[in-house]
């Protein structure tokens, strides 16, 4: 029995009745896992993956001004821990180093792969205040996972433009210690895109877009950086979207955030940025370093700073 008190469960219910229909429509009640439309990571042609974490198409082609060729793809997941659930799951990965911001892998059921090595950032390069690690520490850890590894494959992935926001409009008009406070007498740790629009980030539709559009703009210097700076294939990317306050289909109704299992344009059309420097790298696949032991507090500390309650 939940611990929520009756009418906090039932309002929950009721706000959450549409989607729960769309997702039922998506996953044709269930039969689908994924996105069946979706592409496989690892099927495609690259030697450096760049994922930006919610990062929707239609922001990057207005933002990005990256040397190479954009196109777009589907992704298979509206969540993080789904894109891994279908992407990475419990592959054979010993050609490639996951060099990472975001902590799910740790703890996203279903998820288990066998990287030759992860790179955790979240661990010791967590801003504390900003609840969240910044894209020049992304970028200086992959290059330097390339140098000692220049025989693998780089999958590496930013936390922005996900939450919490970075630049000055962001920092000025979000509340991210919200969430771990009571929004109403009988309500308590609530998801951050569920604050927006309460007492706790009442913050109009505008201004949170600037401050979506911003975290972008403060990421993708860095990103270019990185594609200068390692040799071969990059491909730019995203695990999935956001929804900013669009319409949900096919029942309609208007959304913030990333729920899993929901498959709308905002949600799975992601970039798909192509960019080559000089040839290909000899990409091998050897055994697997030691992992070392992960803190599953940290972890849940980290994404309960990243919204997730």
């Amino acid at each position: 029995m939940s611990e929520l008190p009756f009418s906090k469960r039932v309002k929950l219910w009721a706000t959450k009745f549409p989607l729960r229909l769309n997702r039922a429509y998506y996953s044709r009640f269930g039969s689908y896992e994924f996105n069946p439309s979706g592409v496989d990571i690892f099927d495609e042609e690259w030697d450096t993956l760049i994922i930006l974490d919610a990062c929707r198409y239609d922001t990057f082609v207005e933002l990005a001004d990256l040397p190479g060729t954009l196109e777009h793809r589907e992704s298979r997941a509206s969540t993080t821990n789904e894109f891994l659930q279908a992407n990475v799951g419990t592959k054979d990965l010993r050609d490639t180093v996951y060099v990472t911001a975001q902590p799910s892998i740790h703890v996203t059921d279903g998820v288990d792969p066998d990287f030759h090595a992860v790179i955790d950032l979240w661990e010791d390069n967590w801003d504390d205040e900003l609840r969240t690690v910044h894209p020049e520490v992304v970028t200086e850890a992959a290059i330097k996972a390339h140098n000692e590894y220049p025989h693998k494959r780089l999958l590496v992935h930013f936390l922005q433009p996900h939450y919490p926001f970075i630049g000055q409009i962001g920092r000025e008009h979000f509340n991210y210690v919200g969430y771990d406070d009571p929004i109403d007498s009988d309500e308590s740790n609530e998801k951050f895109w569920d604050t927006v629009g309460t007492k706790i980030n009442n913050v109009p539709e505008h201004i949170v877009k600037k401050a979506y559009r911003e975290n972008l703009q403060e990421t993708l210097p860095h990103v270019e950086e990185l594609l200068h700076a390692v040799p071969g294939k990059s491909v730019v990317t995203a695990d999935h979207g956001e929804m900013l306050n669009d319409w949900a289909r096919p029942i309609p109704y208007k959304l913030y955030g990333h729920p899993e299992g929901l498959y709308t344009p905002e949600l799975v059309s992601v970039p798909w940025h192509t960019f080559t420097n000089g040839e290909r790298r000899d990409v091998r696949r050897t055994d697997s370093e030691k992992q070392t032991e992960i803190n599953e507090d940290v972890v849940q500390d980290r994404l309960k700073d990243l919204g997730y309650a």
